[in-house]
């Protein structure tokens, strides 16, 4: 995510403290035209990445469809799969690992949007010392966080030849990888290549993973079968509010910046722009499903697909029922 690289499942635990549950309150902002507030929380501090959905609230779209609703930023100290599971949260933001964990630890979350059809998880390297395709960085240390190895690494590992003799802590900061030329780095297209650039003083060679065949969804709207079930037309307004806001914040981010910046004053403009620009760049949104069926889209065979991918990685139990861990249901148009 902007400004610091998220780890993918662990940072999303399963087991919260209530310190965690507290801390999730900062930088709330509720709409107006409901009693009862329906709450996001997102899955890291404001930033470009929830841009349309703060889009829908700054623009008042959310209430247009008669939806009171309260976004919550997520951070290191958020989990917020335990909210959701705890009633907390009516919506939270994950992914296709988040959803098939939670699957497998029997929590009933059920993703109903996909706003990311790419993952913007890459891998950064020097420019100018030979590597030019992701090839290259076979054998070449690379900086990765705990929640790799549950998520991209062993795909690394089965397609590219990588081996965990390559792996290196990372902590967050750019200093080890700027300080040696022969590595690479974990780091997210919306953000990373950004601070190298303001701390390095290059543009890296970036490799966004999700073009060499890492296939999970990113950014996915998630509930509870239960809340689904109980409210499903609420559901069905606040997808597509959210699809049009995040058309909204395409077109022209200034609104959902401006209350971006009120929950998240540490979050520049500048790296603001240089992410609204990367969503657009690399077709975050608009690619793969959404080509065809529109933003937030999703099929059954992407998520068929990427969850025999991770089985075959050995990610994840073969007798799950994948469907149980999303719907098409409540996204407009056809579904496939």
């Amino acid at each position: 995510m902007s400004g610091v690289t998220p780890e993918p499942w662990p940072r999303r635990r399963f087991l919260a403290s209530g310190a965690a549950l507290l801390a999730v309150g900062a930088g709330s902002r509720p709409s107006s035209a409901r009693s009862r507030p329906l709450r996001l929380v997102t899955n890291w501090y404001a930033q470009a990445e929830h841009g349309g959905f703060y889009q829908a609230l700054a623009t008042g779209i959310y209430a247009d469809y008669g939806l009171q609703v309260e976004i919550r930023m997520g951070g290191t100290a958020v989990n917020v799969l335990q909210l959701l599971a705890g009633g907390a949260a009516d919506f939270v933001l994950g992914g296709s690992p988040d959803a098939l964990a939670a699957l497998q630890a029997g929590i009933p979350v059920l993703t109903v949007a996909a706003f990311f059809q790419k993952d913007p998880q890459c891998l950064l390297a020097h420019p100018g010392v030979g590597i030019e395709r992701l090839e290259d960085l076979r054998g070449k240390p690379i900086w990765v966080s705990p929640g790799a190895n549950l998520t991209y690494w062993p795909f690394l590992r089965a397609k590219f030849g990588f081996t965990d003799e390559q792996k290196r802590p990372y902590n967050l900061s750019l200093t080890p990888f700027l300080l040696d030329k022969s590595s690479a780095q974990q780091g997210y297209v919306t953000s990373e290549p950004f601070r190298v650039r303001q701390e390095g003083g290059f543009d890296p060679v970036v490799f966004l993973l999700a073009d060499y065949g890492y296939s999970p969804y990113a950014t996915t709207l998630e509930t509870t079968r239960p809340f689904a079930e109980r409210h499903p037309e609420e559901v069905r307004k606040f997808v597509a509010a959210s699809i049009q806001g995040w058309q909204s914040y395409l077109e022209d981010p200034r609104p959902g910046n401006r209350l971006i910046r009120q929950d998240n004053p540490n979050m520049s403009e500048a790296l603001l722009a240089y992410a609204h620009q990367a969503l657009k760049d690399y077709g975050l949104l608009t690619s793969g499903d959404a080509a065809t069926l529109g933003i937030g889209a999703m099929t059954h065979q992407r998520w068929q697909t990427y969850f025999q991918e991770m089985v075959a990685l050995g990610i994840g139990a073969a007798g799950l029922e994948v469907r149980q861990a999303y719907t098409l249901d409540f996204l407009p148009g056809p579904t496939a």
